[in-house]
């Protein structure tokens, strides 16, 4: 990826924690996606404080890849600051029936910690393949809970304007699937307040979440579900994509999953271009068929398409993509 000036002055600031033209395929489920202009790796509050420093002169694109379990990047890559708190922030720890965690940590893992320690409440959490981080900015859930459930308040870091401190869950403005986090506000740790549990039980619960998924789920290069369901509580978007026939619907390598409609895959050969197109072939039949404007639960990065301004697809970066 061709640089910039201000991209090269980033790059030299942040060298020693920084790498040029990283591959941001290998940090997403999909396994797809060109490279990062710069992607930056902090290892500690000083390195956190430069590159906050960095963004904010040189008004940079961020992206915050957590475990990439919900992002598309387009094969082109990404035109700005990637950034991974892989080394910073996996850590837990135990307050009474509350749980600490760092940004980075995998949900799986915290919700088999927190059953080891007889708290319930997050047992939903055992098949979503994120990180907590990511989980609070897009409020993650599953199985009838989510991340708004047991949130007790973040720490958040503002990259653009170097503010950092602990917001509520009620300043964050969850949402399903989503909320008022921006580009630049890096998740550094939750809090989450659980209940009291029995370990047998919330145990047993997990094997059955895990049995459920695999039984339901394919598996394979995938962004788990891809679209909201367009009316809470009301017909998915599942329903709605398998009744039109749609699974199967291949575009080069990617594909409608026959095992579950609202996942599409990535096979051999595959790029992220072909899944951006079944998307796009999804969401025009249900809308031709059903009047719902399917919006992606997936983030969809470095795809410049103005002629696709007007599609409920996710903004980053100030780019509708």
């Amino acid at each position: 990826m061709s640089g910039s000036p201000a991209l090269d002055s980033a790059y030299e600031r942040l060298a020693r924690f920084a790498t040029r033209g990283e591959p941001l395929a290998r940090y997403t489920t999909y396994k797809l996606g060109g490279p990062a202009a710069v992607f930056a790796t902090p290892r500690d509050a000083s390195e956190l404080a430069l590159l906050g420093e960095v963004v904010a002169e040189f008004d940079l694109p961020v992206l915050i890849v957590g475990r990439g379990s919900n992002l598309l990047v387009a094969d082109e890559g990404f035109a700005g600051i990637a950034v991974s708190l892989a080394t910073l922030g996996e850590w837990i720890e135990f307050d009474g029936s509350d749980v600490v965690a760092g940004g980075a940590v995998a949900l799986p893992v915290l919700a088999r910690r927190c059953a080891a320690a007889a708290l319930t409440g997050l047992e939903w959490a055992v098949g979503v393949p994120g990180s907590i981080g990511g989980a609070v900015r897009m409020n993650a859930g599953g199985h009838g809970s989510d991340i708004a459930a047991t949130l007790d308040c973040a720490e958040v870091l503002d990259l653009r304007s170097g503010r950092r401190g602990w917001l509520p869950a009620s300043a964050i403005g969850l949402r399903f699937r989503g909320s008022d986090l921006a580009d630049h506000q890096v998740v550094l740790a939750a809090r989450l307040h659980l209940a009291p549990g029995d370990v047998a039980r919330s145990e047993a619960l997990l094997a059955e979440i895990v049995r459920w998924r695999r039984e339901h789920q394919p598996g394979g290069q995938n962004a788990g579900s891809v679209f909201v369901n367009p009316v809470p509580g009301e017909v998915p978007a599942a329903v709605l994509i398998d009744r039109l026939g749609l699974k199967g619907t291949r575009v080069g390598g990617a594909w409608v999953s026959e095992k579950h409609a609202n996942f599409i895959q990535a096979g051999p050969g595959a790029t992220a271009a072909d899944v951006r197109a079944v998307i796009r072939t999804v969401r025009a039949e249900v809308l031709r068929a059903t009047g719902h404007a399917l919006r992606t639960e997936i983030r969809v990065v470095g795809f410049a398409d103005p002629t696709f301004a007007d599609a409920p697809e996710r903004v980053h970066a100030g780019v509708v993509v």
